[in-house]
C-alpha cells in the first residue's frame, strides 16, 4: 500500500460523495463549493503529511539506585523517565522535586510518576504508616477509570513486592469496574483510605467539604498530587486547581506561610506544553 496514493483516492471519493450530497443549482455557489474542497492550501483536504520521529532515548545503567521497588520482566526506562525518577523519588529521605513531564504520547509520562509514588507508597506501608500518600487528578472519568485499571494490573503483578499498597478510585460516576486492588466504593474509602486516591478536581472539590468525606483525610501524610493532561487547566479554571490544591494541603495540615502546599509535591503531565526551551522532568516553584 502507497500512503499518497491511498490518500488520493479517499481525497476524490469524498470530493465526489460531498459534490453528489450538496449538488447546488447555482453556478457561483457550486464552483465556491469546489474550490473550498479542492483547493491544495486552503481547500478542506491537505496533506498527506510525513512525520518521523526518531526512538526515545534509553537511561544509562544507574537509575535503578532510586528505588527500592522495581518493575521486572527486563523492563527498563527511557533518560526522561529515569530522570523523574530521580527528581521524584523518597527513597534514603530524599526530598521529592515539583516535576513536570512534557514529552508526547507514548512516551511514558505515566509510568514517570508512577513507579516513584508506588515506590514510595511500598515504603511507607512497611514503615506502618497507613492513609493517603498521593492523589491523581484527572480531567476526565474515563482517563481517571484507565489509570486505575493500570494501577491494578500493577498491584495485582507486583503482589508480594507491593505488599499491602492499594488505591481508590473516587469520582462522581459508580465504577463499572471491579478491582481487586483498587477500591471504588466510597465507604470502604471512609473506613480504610487508600494510599492512591485517584479522582478529579470537581470530586475533590466535594471531598475537601463534605463531613462523611473527612475521615478519608485521616492520618493522610499526602507526598505527591499529579495533575494528568495539565494543558487543559487553563484561565480562571487553572486558578480554580491553584487554589483547591492549597485547601487540599490546608486540610491535611502541611502548608506553610512560605510553602502553600508544604511538603506535597507537585507533579504534572501534558503532550503538548513542550516547546523549544522546554525539558522533560523540569521543575516547577510554585503551583
Amino acid at each position: 500500500m502507497r500512503p499518497t496514493l491511498e490518500a488520493h483516492g479517499l481525497k476524490e471519493s469524498l470530493l465526489q460523495y460531498l459534490s453528489t450530497t450538496y449538488g447546488l443549482a447555482d453556478e457561483g455557489a457550486r464552483k465556491a463549493l469546489q474550490a473550498f474542497l479542492g483547493n491544495e492550501t486552503t481547500g478542506m483536504f491537505r496533506g498527506p503529511y510525513l512525520r518521523l520521529r526518531t526512538p526515545f532515548t534509553r537511561a544509562e545503567d544507574g537509575w535503578q539506585e532510586h528505588l527500592d521497588w522495581r518493575r521486572g520482566d527486563g523492563w527498563s526506562p527511557y533518560a526522561h523517565q529515569a530522570r523523574a525518577f530521580a527528581r521524584l523519588t523518597s527513597k534514603s529521605n530524599h526530598t521529592p522535586q515539583p516535576t513536570l513531564v512534557t514529552t508526547g504520547t507514548g512516551s511514558g509520562k505515566t509510568e514517570a510518576f508512577l513507579y516513584p509514588v508506588l515506590d514510595h507508597c511500598a515504603r511507607e506501608r512497611a514503615a506502618g504508616n497507613n492513609g493517603v500518600k498521593a492523589v491523581f487528578l484527572y480531567p476526565m472519568n474515563a482517563l481517571a477509570t484507565d489509570q486505575a485499571g493500570r494501577i491494578n494490573d500493577l498491584l495485582t503483578d507486583y503482589d508480594a513486592e507491593l505488599s499491602g499498597v492499594r488505591a481508590g478510585l473516587y469520582i462522581g460516576d459508580k465504577a463499572a469496574t471491579h478491582y481487586d486492588k483498587v477500591d471504588t466504593r466510597r465507604l470502604d474509602m471512609q473506613l480504610s483510605p487508600p494510599d492512591i486516591l485517584i479522582t478529579n478536581y470537581k470530586m475533590l472539590d466535594l471531598l475537601l467539604q463534605r463531613a462523611a468525606d473527612a475521615p478519608l483525610w485521616h492520618r493522610s501524610d499526602i507526598r505527591y498530587v499529579v495533575v494528568d493532561e495539565f494543558h487543559t487547566y487553563d484561565g480562571a479554571q487553572g486558578t480554580d486547581v491553584a487554589m483547591l490544591l492549597r485547601r487540599l494541603a490546608a486540610a491535611v495540615g502541611t502548608a506553610r506561610p512560605d510553602a502553600p502546599l508544604g511538603a506535597i509535591t507537585p507533579v504534572a503531565t501534558s503532550a503538548t506544553l513542550a516547546s523549544a526551551r522546554t525539558r522533560t522532568a523540569c521543575g516547577s516553584s510554585s503551583t
